[in-house]
């Protein structure tokens, strides 16, 4: 199976899940899209809050590896508190829709 097929898995069932997503591009080794999902609204005090969770997505053809670079750029990513997968099955994929739908 193609990383196209893969790819175009996430964004439907995200979409189906509630959520959206955004391709990334313009930048080397940045992970494939951004998944958004929808959050809940806290109050601070008097201020409110709508607060949402973006994940980075690396989608890979099944049993494909990260490159070095890209490696790299989530490693870059992390250390500034940004979540970041790497999915390469339709299998992973509703694993992580499981744990990170809201």
């Amino acid at each position: 199976m193609r990383e196209s097929k893969i790819e175009r898995y996430l964004h439907l069932q995200v979409r189906k899940a509630g959520g959206d997503t955004r391709k990334n591009t313009g930048r080397i080794h940045i992970p494939d899209r951004l998944v958004i999902w929808p959050g809940a609204i806290y109050v601070f005090g008097t201020a409110v809050k709508h607060m949402t969770d973006i994940h980075f997505v690396e989608t890979k053809a099944p049993g494909k590896k990260a490159r070095p670079g890209q490696l790299r750029e989530h490693a870059r990513l992390r250390k500034l508190g940004c979540t970041v997968w790497v999915l390469d099955t339709k299998e992973k994929i509703d694993h992580y829709i499981e744990v990170s739908r809201p």
